[in-house]
Protein backbone atom coordinates (compact mmCIF):
# COMPACT_ATOMS: atom_id res chain seq x y z
CA UNK A 1 0.00 0.00 0.00
CA UNK A 2 1.09 3.73 -0.85
CA UNK A 3 0.71 6.26 1.41
CA UNK A 4 0.34 10.11 0.29
CA UNK A 5 -0.26 13.62 1.87
CA UNK A 6 -1.96 16.15 -0.43
CA UNK A 7 -1.66 19.85 -0.11
CA UNK A 8 -3.70 22.80 -0.98
CA UNK A 9 -4.27 26.19 0.35
CA UNK A 10 -7.78 28.40 0.36
CA UNK A 11 -8.43 31.99 1.18
CA UNK A 12 -10.73 31.19 4.51
CA UNK A 13 -11.04 28.42 7.17
CA UNK A 14 -14.46 27.82 5.93
CA UNK A 15 -13.32 26.78 2.54
CA UNK A 16 -10.56 24.73 3.69
CA UNK A 17 -13.60 23.16 6.31
CA UNK A 18 -15.79 22.55 3.23
CA UNK A 19 -13.06 20.36 1.05
CA UNK A 20 -12.13 18.67 4.01
CA UNK A 21 -15.46 17.79 4.89
CA UNK A 22 -16.57 16.94 1.31
CA UNK A 23 -13.05 14.68 1.19
CA UNK A 24 -14.14 13.07 4.65
CA UNK A 25 -17.70 12.31 3.77
CA UNK A 26 -16.56 10.60 0.25
CA UNK A 27 -13.73 8.59 2.36
CA UNK A 28 -11.01 9.91 0.04
CA UNK A 29 -8.87 10.91 3.11
CA UNK A 30 -8.65 9.49 6.79
CA UNK A 31 -7.59 13.04 8.17
CA UNK A 32 -7.08 16.47 7.13
CA UNK A 33 -5.27 19.24 8.95
CA UNK A 34 -6.52 22.95 8.83
CA UNK A 35 -3.38 25.49 9.47
CA UNK A 36 -3.46 29.24 8.94
CA UNK A 37 -0.40 30.24 7.23
CA UNK A 38 0.85 33.48 5.31
CA UNK A 39 1.87 32.89 1.51
CA UNK A 40 3.96 35.73 -0.90
CA UNK A 41 3.40 34.51 -4.31
CA UNK A 42 4.22 35.28 -7.53
CA UNK A 43 0.96 36.00 -9.65
CA UNK A 44 0.32 37.43 -12.97
CA UNK A 45 3.32 39.28 -13.12
CA UNK A 46 3.30 40.44 -9.21
CA UNK A 47 4.00 39.62 -5.81
CA UNK A 48 1.12 39.04 -3.88
CA UNK A 49 0.79 38.19 0.06
CA UNK A 50 -2.05 36.89 0.97
CA UNK A 51 -3.48 35.10 4.49
CA UNK A 52 -4.41 31.63 3.97
CA UNK A 53 -5.44 28.59 5.01
CA UNK A 54 -3.60 25.06 4.69
CA UNK A 55 -4.87 21.57 4.17
CA UNK A 56 -2.47 18.87 4.96
CA UNK A 57 -4.77 15.54 3.39
CA UNK A 58 -3.91 12.08 4.46
CA UNK A 59 -4.82 9.28 2.01
CA UNK A 60 -3.64 6.61 -0.32
CA UNK A 61 -1.78 7.07 -3.51
CA UNK A 62 -4.28 5.17 -5.46
CA UNK A 63 -7.29 7.86 -4.43
CA UNK A 64 -5.29 10.67 -5.71
CA UNK A 65 -7.14 11.53 -8.88
CA UNK A 66 -10.30 11.41 -6.76
CA UNK A 67 -9.18 14.02 -4.49
CA UNK A 68 -7.74 16.68 -7.52
CA UNK A 69 -11.02 15.97 -8.90
CA UNK A 70 -13.11 16.82 -5.77
CA UNK A 71 -11.00 19.67 -4.65
CA UNK A 72 -10.97 21.18 -8.14
CA UNK A 73 -14.99 20.75 -8.31
CA UNK A 74 -15.34 22.92 -5.20
CA UNK A 75 -12.21 25.19 -4.91
CA UNK A 76 -12.85 28.89 -5.91
CA UNK A 77 -8.71 29.16 -7.09
CA UNK A 78 -8.90 30.01 -10.60
CA UNK A 79 -5.55 27.75 -10.26
CA UNK A 80 -5.48 25.69 -6.75
CA UNK A 81 -2.15 24.44 -5.44
CA UNK A 82 -2.90 20.16 -5.56
CA UNK A 83 0.35 18.86 -4.86
CA UNK A 84 1.01 14.87 -3.26
CA UNK A 85 3.76 14.33 -1.46
CA UNK A 86 4.74 10.31 -0.59
CA UNK A 87 5.23 9.23 2.68
CA UNK A 88 8.17 6.89 2.32
CA UNK A 89 7.62 5.36 5.99
CA UNK A 90 5.70 5.80 9.17
CA UNK A 91 3.87 4.50 11.77
CA UNK A 92 2.21 1.10 11.09
CA UNK A 93 -0.52 1.62 13.16
CA UNK A 94 -1.23 4.65 11.84
CA UNK A 95 -0.89 3.89 8.59
CA UNK A 96 -3.37 0.76 8.78
CA UNK A 97 -5.70 3.39 10.19
CA UNK A 98 -5.42 5.41 6.91
CA UNK A 99 -6.15 2.29 5.10
CA UNK A 100 -9.30 1.30 7.09
CA UNK A 101 -11.14 4.83 6.79
CA UNK A 102 -10.50 4.88 2.96
CA UNK A 103 -12.01 3.53 0.41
Amino acid sequence: MEYIQVLTTTGSKKEAERIAEKLLENKLAACIQVFPISSIYRWKGKTEKEKEYLCIIKSQKKLYKKIETTIKAIHPYEVPEIISVAVSCGSKRYLAWIEEETT
